[in-house]
């Protein structure tokens, strides 16, 4: 894929702070990496650089001329590789663009949560290899240009000839690629760690400092057990991405504070400012992605026909925050509004911020 001893030609679609990581990753080991996001990002990186650290002590730093920026793909060379981070909502537009303007020899990594992106993709340009991946670590914005790895985890993608030709590359950036043969196992154990993303944005905490307390733990194992009991209903697998089996990890999260900071330090091995990315979104104002992280566990109920009234109610937050509606809630409250969606002759939990 690289012509020899051509650099790889990377373009990252979405310049957001996943991108701007990956992207920046990639271009300090030497791939030649376009960003293609807003220009406010552009001119940060022009007048900055970027600056990528992780919470093992890495500290690695782009000149700005090392990495170019576009805000439109007509602008960029013919990618070997495209990279799409953009956000759920925006795969459509994304799709669109790339069905007028990529080269049938580039390949399309769909690095984006949810289910069902790359399929979208695929249907827009059946001509190119498109491959699902998928990012398990968080990252977080420190200042102009700097992003933060604030936890652990390889990139999965799935299996592909294709991934031979660019997985020398990711290596080489440390950040090595972890293939999968039955792909939608992966996103389905991503998706159930990303539910606590609406419960830590609802928090507004640091994760850390979230899942240290046992009541939003709680919030997020309902969420957990609902969509579990539907993936089981419906024969669904779901890969160990984590040391303990899926099944096994709301169990963990009930745990009192004393224990589980010891049976679940690995959870709590994050950096001490990382927050959620729905959290972000909510801070700047942004339409979050609960559509395709407890809305999908919605969609599996409406499938078989029943419902998920824990999922449900996140996604009803969530949108009520959206709007300007309550964002600090207690993990009390929080777990007594959503037990109270499983058991309506209950009473409700009432909001109550920090």
């Amino acid at each position: 894929m690289s012509g020899g001893t051509r650099p790889i030609r990377i373009a990252v679609f979405g310049a957001g702070s996943i991108g701007c990581y990956v992207g920046g990753r990639l271009a300090a080991a030497g791939a030649a990496v376009s960003l293609i996001g807003r220009e406010r990002i552009g001119n940060e990186i022009r007048e900055h650089g970027l600056r990528l650290t992780d919470l093992r002590g890495a500290d690695v730093r782009v000149d700005a001329d090392a990495v170019s920026f576009a805000t439109d793909f007509d602008s960029v060379d013919t990618p070997d590789l495209v990279i799409v981070c953009v956000k759920s909502a925006d795969t459509a537009e994304v799709a669109a663009t790339l069905a007028s303007a990529i080269d049938p020899g580039s390949v399309v990594m769909s690095a984006q949560n949810g289910l069902g992106n790359a399929d979208a993709l695929r249907e827009a340009i059946p001509e190119n290899v498109v491959l699902a991946a998928m990012v398990p670590f968080n990252v977080v914005r420190r200042g102009p240009g700097h992003f933060h790895q604030g936890s652990e985890g390889d990139l999965e993608i799935e299996r592909h000839r294709a991934v031979d030709g660019f997985a020398s590359s990711f290596a080489a950036a440390g950040l090595p690629l972890r293939e999968h043969d039955e792909f939608r196992a992966v996103q389905w154990a991503k998706l159930l760690l990303n539910l606590n993303n609406p419960v830590n944005a609802l928090s507004d905490l640091p994760l850390r400092e979230e899942l240290s307390q046992r009541p939003f733990r709680r919030a997020f194992a309902l969420a957990q057990r609902e969509a579990l009991d539907l993936l089981a209903a419906r024969g669904i697998a779901v890969a160990k991405l984590t040391p303990l089996p899926p099944h096994w990890i709301p169990r963990l999260l009930d745990v009192p504070d004393w224990l589980f900071r010891v049976a679940g330090s690995r959870m709590l091995a994050i950096d001490p400012h990382a927050r959620s990315s729905m959290w972000d979104d909510l801070e700047a104002g942004r339409r979050t992605e609960v559509d395709w992280i407890s809305g999908e566990v919605v969609r599996l109920a409406e499938s078989a026909g029943t419902d998920a009234p824990v999922n449900a109610r996140l996604v009803t937050l969530i949108r009520e925050a959206e709007a300007g509606g309550e964002r600090r809630w207690t993990g009390e409250a929080l777990v007594a509004d959503l037990r109270a969606q499983r058991n309506p002759g209950n009473p409700t939990g009432k909001r109550s911020p920090h």
